[in-house]
C-alpha cells in the first residue's frame, strides 16, 4: 500500500455517533427515517453535514442540482480530485444507513486523515448527491444523472412530486440551489460505500463486498385508462376495468422475470388508483414496473415482452395503455483498477471479501460514465433495506469505512 504498510483505521465510535445523530433528522414512525429529498428534513440534514465538514476544514461547492461537494486540498493544486460519497435522502419509510453510510463514512475518512496528519497529492472530495432515491421525484439518481450528462437539467428541474410540486422550486425553497453548472467539476475517480441491500454478505459471514458491476434497469410507468362505473350496477361484460388490466399485467411481470432466470428481477412497487373509491370500478390506474438484470440483452427482451404483453391485455379488456420510461441505465462494469484497489485494501486489513454485483441502482452507476468508479458493500441484517427496520452493526460500518480509507489513500497518493 502507498500507506507504507500502516494499519490505518478510522474512529468507529465517531462514525457510529455521526450515523445516529443524522438519523435524528427526519425520523420515521418505526425507528427509521423519512427524510425525502428537498423536504425541510433534507435541508436540515444538509446543514448538519455542512457544519461537520466545515469543522473538518473542508471547502464547500454547490451546483444547480443541489449536489454538495466538500474538498480537502492535496499538495498538487493541478491534480484531479479523488471523490467519494453517496446520498442523505431516504425512502418515505427508509432506514438509517442506505446512502447515509456512504456520506458519513466518507466524512470519517477525511476526519481520520486530519487526526493522523495525513496528506495526499490529489485533493479528496466528499459528495452528497441530490435525489438518489427517486421516491418523491422520479427518476432515481436524478442529480448524479444530470452531473453525468445523461439527464438534462431542464428535465430534472421540471420533475413533479405526487402533489405537483416541482423539483427546481422545492430545491430553491429549502435554500440548496447552487450556481455551479452540474458536471463542471472533473474527478480522477469515484468510490461509493454502501450497505448491500441484499442478504448475500451476511448469509456468508463475509465482511466486504467488492462490487464489480451494477445491474441495468428500466422503470416503466404505465397509465391504464378504462371507465369509472358503479361496481354494483355495471354488468361484468360491459366493464372497462383498468384495475383488472393492472392485475393481469402484474402477473405478466412475474412471468417475464421468472422466465429470465437467472439474473433477472421484476416487480411493481407503486400504484395509484382513480377515483380510488370502494364501490367504483377504477377508470384510471398508474403504476411503475421495475425490471433489472446485469445482462443488457436480457433486460431489453424483458422490457419488450412486458410492453407487448401489456398491450394485448389492455386491448382485450378495452382499456387504454400508455407507457413512459421514467428511469433507465444499462448494466455498469466498474473500473477494474479501482475494483482491484478495493480488493487489495480488504486483503491488507484482513477482512473477508467476495466479488458481488449490485442489485440496486446507485449514483456510482452514473458516475462511471464520466470517471473511473467503483463501490464497496458492507452487510445489512437480513438483506433488508428501503425499510425502517434496516440495520447494520458498528463493526460492519467500520470495516467498510476502513477499506474506503485505504483505497482512497492509495488512489489519492498518500505523502506521509
Amino acid at each position: 500500500m502507498a500507506a507504507s504498510g500502516e494499519n490505518l483505521r478510522i474512529n468507529p465510535e465517531r462514525l457510529w455517533e455521526s450515523l445516529e445523530e443524522m438519523a435524528k433528522i427526519g425520523p420515521g414512525i418505526a425507528g427509521g427515517n423519512n427524510r425525502q429529498t428537498l423536504t425541510d428534513a433534507d435541508g436540515e440534514g444538509r446543514h448538519l453535514l455542512k457544519r461537520w465538514a466545515g469543522a473538518a476544514g473542508l471547502s464547500m461547492g454547490l451546483d444547480r442540482m443541489g449536489n454538495m461537494f466538500f474538498t480537502r486540498a492535496g499538495t498538487d493544486p493541478g491534480a484531479l480530485p479523488v471523490s467519494m460519497g453517496s446520498h442523505l435522502d431516504t425512502q418515505p419509510t427508509g432506514g438509517k444507513y442506505d446512502g447515509v453510510l456512504g456520506v458519513l463514512g466518507a466524512l470519517e475518512v477525511l476526519r481520520t486523515m486530519n487526526d493522523l496528519g495525513i496528506q495526499t497529492r490529489r485533493p479528496i472530495t466528499l459528495i452528497n448527491w441530490t435525489n438518489e432515491e427517486g421516491a418523491r421525484f422520479a427518476p432515481a439518481m436524478l442529480a448524479s444523472g444530470v452531473f453525468a450528462g445523461v439527464i438534462s437539467e431542464d428535465y430534472a428541474l421540471s420533475r413533479q412530486d405526487p402533489e405537483g410540486k416541482r423539483f427546481g422550486e422545492e430545491l430553491a425553497r429549502i435554500g440548496w440551489a447552487g450556481e455551479e453548472a452540474p458536471g463542471a467539476r472533473k474527478f480522477h475517480s469515484y468510490f461509493e460505500l454502501h450497505i448491500e441491500q441484499g442478504p448475500i454478505l451476511e448469509a456468508e459471514g463475509t465482511d466486504i463486498g467488492i462490487v464489480t458491476h451494477g445491474q441495468g434497469l428500466w422503470w416503466l410507468e404505465f397509465t391504464l385508462t378504462g371507465k369509472d362505473a358503479h361496481t354494483g350496477s355495471t354488468p361484468m361484460h360491459l366493464r372497462r376495468n383498468a384495475g383488472l388490466a393492472m392485475a393481469r399485467i402484474f402477473e405478466l411481470v412475474q412471468e417475464v422475470a421468472m422466465a429470465g432466470q437467472p439474473n433477472a428481477v421484476g416487480g411493481i412497487g407503486q400504484v395509484f388508483f382513480a377515483p380510488n373509491s370502494r364501490n367504483v370500478i377504477p377508470g384510471s390506474v398508474t403504476f411503475t414496473v421495475d425490471i433489472r438484470s446485469p445482462d443488457l440483452g436480457k433486460l431489453s427482451r424483458m422490457r419488450a415482452a412486458i410492453e407487448s404483453g401489456a398491450a394485448e391485455i389492455c386491448a382485450a379488456l378495452q382499456v387504454g395503455c400508455a407507457v413512459e420510461p421514467v428511469g433507465h441505465f444499462d448494466p455498469v462494469p466498474f473500473a477494474p483498477e479501482l475494483v482491484a484497489r478495493v480488493r487489495a485494501a480488504a486483503d491488507h486489513l484482513g477482512y473477508s471479501h467476495r466479488d458481488i454485483v449490485s442489485g440496486a441502482g446507485h449514483d456510482a452507476c452514473w458516475l462511471a460514465k464520466v470517471t473511473p468508479s467503483t463501490m464497496i458493500f458492507c452487510p445489512c441484517e437480513g438483506g433488508l433495506s428501503h425499510n425502517e427496520a434496516e440495520a447494520i452493526t458498528p463493526a460492519w460500518a467500520a470495516a467498510g469505512t476502513d477499506v474506503l480509507l485505504h483505497a482512497v489513500l492509495e488512489t489519492a497518493e498518500i505523502i506521509r
